[in-house]
């Protein structure tokens, strides 16, 4: 089976790796000349909008497309649908690249949200600080990933400063959830309608990245975890969905309210690599192929860190026990991914044990 890939980052990367022990092989459209998922498999340089004639040419070479990210444009799929299946569906893409339309579309399933308004003008700014009360977070509704394009707003100084900053463009004004935490779901849905999902897992942010996740999260319970999964199953579900789909949720006490979802492998998902009896890769690509899903269990207890702008010395890694490291080919740079590190442990307290020294090393680091 042949693969394409809409973008050539460290998702595609992991895709195309996993993807080989299945006999698969991919290629990856790409702007960049050296797109770090370029160095495991084929490169098609190109455009992702408008750029027809890489668009064709990746076609040509695929029996299915995916995607490794959802800003990817949704006409771009729907052109290459008409020509090889591509999954995840575009729907998929068109509901999750609008926040206002992600969030209407969670609501109309039941799936409880924070309150949210669409704002337009400075109008419906002032209309919807009265609705929603302050503190609120005031969001762009397109391109948003990593913490980009939103304000947490407090008080009046800070609403006119995020007007300042955001307005004039389509935004949403969210109420502000003073969670307990943040986490996320992986779920899959295979070309047959077979559904699998992967334990709740605890992710904690810096500057609005993902630094580390903790998988399986603790203290969830049966029926928190099933609530999640019923949820990720009526997304699947309502949008005929075929790969892997994470929901990321804020914990308030019992209540799950959805954040946001990502139509694609999923950074907090890293762990399932060493961590899952499959992995969320191995998982995409046998959804994507038409082939039995595995299995999600978790195997023991896991740990992953992001290395963001430059990573921790290689021999300083790999000398402390239990630690899997992921490097992805791309030179140093602030505010960009290179890498993971995967601690993985029999139990929770074992795991407890490890995390302490491993902090201290990224603080260290700073």
């Amino acid at each position: 089976m042949r693969i394409g890939i809409l973008g050539g980052g460290q998702l595609g990367r992991m895709i195309a790796l996993a993807g080989y022990p299945l006999g698969t092989r991919c290629t990856v459209l790409d702007p960049a000349a050296d797109p770090c998922a370029g160095q495991v498999c084929g490169h098609v340089r190109g455009e992702f909008d408008q750029d027809f004639r890489a668009m064709y040419e990746l076609a040509q070479v695929s029996d299915v497309v995916t995607y490794e990210f959802e800003n990817v444009p949704v006409e771009s799929a729907r052109w290459l649908a008409e020509r090889v299946p591509v999954f995840p569906p575009p729907r998929a893409l068109e509901v999750s690249q609008d926040r206002l339309v992600e969030k209407s579309f969670f609501r109309d399933l039941g799936i409880p949200t924070p309150p949210f308004v669409a704002v337009d003008s400075l109008g419906d700014f002032e209309a919807a600080l009265r609705e929603i009360g302050m503190p609120a977070v005031l969001k762009t509704r397109r391109f948003g990933y990593d913490g980009k394009g939103q304000v947490v707003i407090r008080n009046r100084v800070e609403a006119d400063a995020a007007w300042s900053r955001l307005g004039g463009r389509p935004l949403i004004l969210e109420g502000f959830v003073s969670f307990d935490r943040e986490l996320s779901i992986l779920a899959v849905r295979s070309r047959t309608g077979e559904i699998v999902c992967y334990p709740l897992i605890e992710n904690a942010h810096r500057d609005g990245i993902l630094h580390r996740s903790l998988a399986p999260a603790s203290g969830t319970g049966e029926e928190l975890t099933e609530r999640a999964q019923e949820h990720a199953v009526h997304v699947l579900t309502e949008l005929d969905y075929v790969g892997v789909l994470t929901i990321e949720w804020f914990q308030d006490g019992p209540r799950l309210l959805a954040n946001e979802m990502a139509p694609r492998v999923h950074n907090s998902g890293h762990w399932t690599i060493e961590g899952a009896q499959t992995s969320q890769f191995e998982n995409h690509v046998r959804a994507i192929c038409g082939l039995p899903l595995g299995s999600p269990e978790a195997v023991g207890w896991s740990a992953m860190y992001n290395f963001i702008g430059s990573v921790l010395p290689t021999a300083e890694v790999l000398s402390r026990p239990a630690a899997h490291l992921h490097l992805y080919g791309k030179s140093d740079r602030p505010g960009r991914k290179v890498g993971h590190v995967t601690l993985r442990a029999g139990s929770l307290d074992d795991l407890a044990e490890k995390l302490p020294e491993w902090d201290r090393a990224f603080e260290r680091r700073g």
